[in-house]
């Protein structure tokens, strides 16, 4: 066996009822190589790791770390031979601290009890060594996303492992945080662990990659060094069509004002303060600004889902406040939330409970109840518009990638036939060719009269979609305009404002 490789994935093929997910794949690893597995959402890339990881049991093929054919049972049998996995949605217990999410089913113990003591110092250390200034006692649930990101990769890094997979590791950090990211990674990359590196962030792959695979509909389509490729090679091996357009054509006609906020303040921690703006039939507002910008808290208090303190909002020309998340769905509102997995899908429901739980009374018959026949058809219609690959509507929607999970959600919204949609968020974790379909169905939404307010971490995105930009800053906002008249300079001048 060659020992050129840290690890070997041989033809590994894996089958769900009505798919076939993967088709004699391929995949090797160096020591001390970051390898990045790249494809559109659905490729095959997240399957494939967790193959590897001993979350699925592969149809066929073979799988050899550091020389030795492996068959992993469970997780932590991946993880007791060194393989460590960060998945996309973290899998972490809020209420506990970060030592014990690092230490936890592997406490160190003395006299037959934890530990505490050295739990404590160990995960000290380990955090000192990365360089990320947390506190060991400090529980999960009052640290940021990007914190909590950083958390699960020193975690990763503390089980001495040959092999790390991360999985979308950057789509919730900042630019300088995903620097911070790529610092721990050259570290564990100098210590000779291998990295699949799983982004949808071409930039980023480049910058990070010294190899690439890529995965199309489940099945190898090539291995490269970096310097061999650039964005508009790699997309054409993704999506094997010419995406030269990274943006659709934006031209729909502005229309008369159907949403005016008049210095909106929310009652409790974290605050939005003195927020106002105008949103336009068409128009496609796109909010900006760091991570703690309270973007995602002015949109809930727009939706029902915090409390206003002062301020009014005028929906239509009719001053309006919003009581509750279904009160805003019966005045023409709905909302794409960040988080697929913790607010957007309820896993164990299949793809057409999921697509029409908001909008039942679509499915209702001449008898009251819910007709199975009016559930199917409202939920085709959403696969067919979103272009939702799946088996069939009944597949569990966990089933799905993070991709087409986020088609169903904005589906299910459109159900509802929304004036005004609200997206936080929309794209992340979203590959290149998603990204697009999910920017034209943004602007087809505009072309009806309607109105879209998206929050994006991406200043490119809000610069290529969005009409008009406002730049959130500590709560506060900072500034608003044209996307015409804005650049990435100037909109994190704006962001940084009021820090």
């Amino acid at each position: 066996m060659s020992r050129e490789y840290l690890l070997e994935m041989k033809d590994i093929c894996k089958s769900f009822p009505g798919v076939k997910a993967l088709d004699h794949v391929q995949l090797c690893v160096r020591p001390g190589e970051v390898h990045a597995l790249m494809g559109e959402n659905g490729a095959g890339k997240s399957t494939l790791m967790k193959c590897l990881f001993g979350i699925y049991h592969r149809d066929g093929g073979e799988i050899i770390l550091d020389g030795q054919s492996v068959e992993f049972k469970n997780p932590n049998d991946a993880l007791h031979h060194g393989v460590s996995m960060i998945h996309q949605e973290l899998e972490q217990v809020p209420m506990r601290s970060i030592a014990d999410n690092i230490w936890m089913g592997r406490y160190p113990t003395k006299l037959g009890q934890i530990d505490d003591e050295r739990m404590i110092r160990d995960t000290r250390e380990l955090l000192d060594s990365f360089g990320i200034p947390l506190n060991p006692t400090t529980k999960i649930s009052e640290l940021s996303v990007s914190m909590r990101q950083m958390v699960e990769i020193v975690k990763a890094a503390s089980w001495n492992s040959k092999i790390v997979v991360m999985d979308e590791p950057t789509s919730s950090l900042t630019e300088k945080e995903t620097e911070k990211l790529f610092e721990i990674i050259r570290k564990l990359k100098k210590d000779g662990c291998g990295i699949i590196f799983i982004s949808h962030k071409i930039d980023e792959v480049l910058a990070i990659s010294d190899r690439v695979t890529v995965m199309r509909d489940g099945q190898y389509i090539c291995t490269e060094p970096v310097g061999n490729l650039n964005a508009d090679v790699l997309v054409h091996y993704m999506v094997n069509r010419d995406l030269s357009k990274r943006f659709p054509e934006n031209n729909v006609v502005i229309g008369e004002e159907i949403l005016r906020v008049e210095h909106l303040t929310t009652t409790y921690e974290p605050r939005v303060e003195d927020v106002s703006f105008t949103l336009h039939a068409g128009e496609i507002l796109g909010i900006g600004g760091l991570v703690g910008a309270r973007r995602t808290e002015l949109m809930e208090a727009l939706f029902g889902l915090r409390r206003i303190e002062s301020g009014k909002i005028y929906l239509r020309g009719k001053e309006w406040v919003p009581g509750n998340s279904v009160h805003s769905k019966n005045s023409g509102l709905a909302m794409v939330s960040e988080e697929r997995r913790a607010s957007g899908i309820v896993p164990m429901l299949s793809v057409a409970n999921n697509a029409v739980m908001s909008s039942l009374y679509r499915c209702i018959n001449k008898l009251g109840i819910i007709s199975p026949k009016m559930v199917e058809k409202n939920a085709q219609w959403v696969i067919d518009a979103m272009a939702v690959k799946t088996p069939t509507s009944q597949t569990p929607i966990s089933n799905l990638s993070g991709g087409n999970q986020q088609k169903v959600i904005i589906g299910r919204c459109l159900l509802t036939e929304p004036d005004i949609l609200l997206m936080d968020e929309p794209t992340r974790g979203i590959d290149v060719g998603a990204k697009y379909e999910i920017y034209q169905l943004m602007i087809d939404i505009a072309r009806q009269g309607k109105a879209v307010i998206f929050i994006s971490s991406e200043m490119p995105e809000l610069l290529g979609v969005a009409n008009r930009i406002l730049i959130m800053s500590n709560g506060r906002c900072a500034g608003i305009a044209p996307a015409s008249e804005l650049d990435q300079v100037e909109i994190f001048k704006l962001a940084a404002k009021y820090l």
